[in-house]
């Protein structure tokens, strides 16, 4: 739709967790190497941690791909089933008997001899559990005992568990105590700092053949990072209405006060900070493609000439050239 517009190849900040547009920040970078040595080495249980829209799964995603042999990868991503429709789930996952799908005991007896042979052909079964925040005590009990599965050196099935920050409590409950003896790996991914919100925005446009400058000004994306609490699912949000307000307004790059309508609009700043970035800055509606930088310049001063305003504003300019380097050439 907007693509052309602003010279992308593809649409930069859809909601897919598409490994391509993964960018790395301290925590990402950590959690991605745990997750990756987990699976190599089959380490058992590995814990990510994070908040919704933190990038859990789009990391997960990059760890399977990156490994160097085949891998099996079955992602139990809902927490609402009943112990029979998990065991109906794994059997259909892992392609089993229709017997599986009645007996767990049959389940766990194909499911152990289809590791050991994936095994020694050197190939790796992951299974994921997402959500897993919300998932009863009961399903929580048989994912420890799908870990179990073992040769007297190492494990047949790599576990990944990820979910929210109340997992890590969830875990501390005398109850999961096994559960969380046996977590071999654990990682976190953290909100992204501005500095990040800045390098994550500028890596997904120049993965999509884009260039940050032409695309977004450093206050529109400074706003960005405040209205998602530098979360990156909420930031793909913003981006991409934000994108598509200024295709309709025909403004390139987009500016902040497209960013706080989008805000606004999705109720994620309060309507006074919206109303002020609107006023402050104007946005274009029709004419030819322009960047629209007016409401990043000082408010004009009784008394100073038009030439005094423009020349102000290019120091301005200047200024922040120097010290956003994502977002100026």
């Amino acid at each position: 739709m907007y693509e052309s517009f602003f010279d992308l190849s593809v649409r930069p900040f859809d909601l897919t967790p598409n490994p391509k547009f993964l960018v790395l920040t301290e925590s990402h970078r950590e959690a991605l190497r745990n997750l990756e040595y987990g699976i190599a080495s089959r380490k058992g249980v590995t814990l990510l941690v994070g908040e919704a829209g933190a990038g859990k799964t789009t990391v997960i995603r990059a760890a399977v791909e990156s490994q160097p042999v085949r891998v099996h990868c079955v992602h139990l991503n809902n927490p609402t089933l009943t112990r029979d429709e998990f065991v109906q789930l794994l059997a259909t996952k892992f392609a089993l008997s229709p017997e599986a799908l009645q007996s767990k005991a049959r389940l766990l007896i194909e499911l152990e001899a289809l590791l050991e042979q994936r095994r020694e052909h050197g190939e790796t079964t992951v299974l994921i559990v997402d959500e897993a925040q919300s998932l009863p005590l009961e399903l929580l009990e048989e994912i420890r005992l799908l870990a179990n599965m073992e040769t007297s050196d190492e494990k047949l099935l790599s576990v990944i568990v990820a979910g929210q920050p109340e997992l890590a409590d969830r875990l501390n409950a005398r109850e999961l105590r096994q559960l969380k003896q046996r977590v071999a790996l654990r990682c976190e991914l953290r909100p992204l700092t501005l500095a990040e919100t800045e390098a994550y925005v500028a890596g997904r446009i120049r993965a999509a053949g884009g260039t940050a400058v032409n695309v977004f000004t450093r206050e529109a994306v400074a706003l960005m990072h405040e209205a998602a609490r530098g979360l990156p699912r909420t930031i793909n949000v913003i981006a991409d209405n934000a994108l598509i307000g200024g295709f309709a307004a025909n403004v390139r790059p987009v500016n902040r006060a497209i960013v706080a309508e989008v805000c606004r609009d999705f109720d994620l700043l309060p309507a006074t900070t919206a109303s002020r970035s609107m006023s402050q800055t104007p946005v274009a509606t029709g004419g030819a493609p322009r960047a629209d930088h007016s409401g990043d310049a000082e408010p004009a001063t009784t008394g100073r000439t038009d030439s005094d305003r423009t020349q102000e504003m290019f120091q301005a300019f200047g200024a922040r050239r120097k010290r956003f380097s994502f977002f100026w050439s």
